[in-house]
């Protein structure tokens, strides 16, 4: 754990996703960058057990678990992915009441930490722009505040909050597996040509990626 001269807090977590995912944070400004130790899919507030495919899940040996903040599945292999775990404090400056809109810095925030990696976004601030299997799959639709490269999403960001905190959960792909991604999905489920460019994958490794997204972190 580490404490930036701005005052926030940098935490380092390994483990299961599940058990990370029910966890309750302090409501301090803090970045909890979690790993996985199994794959894992992991299934939004609003979907059910049945949305994945159980089948095909046990096969490749990918754990299903839930998460408590909105959107699409979400696929997990290790070294393939950089989850950053963001806290705000009710209160606190960087917290807005607009829920949508209180994603946008950071967006910005991520956008400025990859173009130091030489990886071009821009932030989509604009409403959610759903598609035909964004309600199955995170990566397939946009929301405000992601961080989008080209036509593919670089930065997906979901958020859960309480009277004291706000919690955004934001990742980014080394690599994307459409194939995999499409597999697990429940029948009737997406092609993997489908999905092939819902997401864009950042060229760099993890400890850059998080050094820079700590560098950009706004005071």
């Amino acid at each position: 754990m580490g404490l930036m001269p701005d005052g926030w807090i940098i935490r380092h977590s390994h483990g299961d996703a599940a058990a990370f995912h029910a966890s309750t944070p302090v409501a301090e400004r803090s970045v909890t960058f979690h790993t996985v130790e199994r794959p894992t899919l992991v299934l939004g507030s609003a979907q059910t057990d049945a949305d994945a495919d159980a089948t095909i899940a046990a096969a490749l040996g990918v754990d299903v678990v839930r998460r408590r903040s909105g959107g699409g599945a979400v696929l997990l292999l290790p070294g393939e992915f950089v989850w950053a775990d963001v806290v705000v404090p009710a209160g606190d400056a960087l917290w807005l009441d607009d829920v949508a809109r209180s994603m946008l810095w950071l967006g910005r925030a991520w956008t400025a930490a990859l173009a130091e990696l030489g990886v071009p976004g821009r932030v989509h601030e604009g409403q959610l722009e759903p598609s035909t299997w964004s309600k199955h799959v995170c990566w397939a639709g946009v929301g405000t505040g992601e961080v989008m490269g080209g036509i593919g999403k670089l930065v997906g960001i979901s958020q859960r909050r309480s009277r004291e905190l706000a919690r955004f959960q934001t990742m980014c792909h080394f690599r994307w597996r459409p194939e995999m991604v499409a597999a697990l999905v429940a029948a009737p489920r997406p092609s993997a040509a489908e999905l092939a460019a819902s997401a864009a994958c950042v060229p760099a490794s993890a400890a850059q990626v998080m050094a820079a997204l700590v560098a950009h972190l706004p005071a």
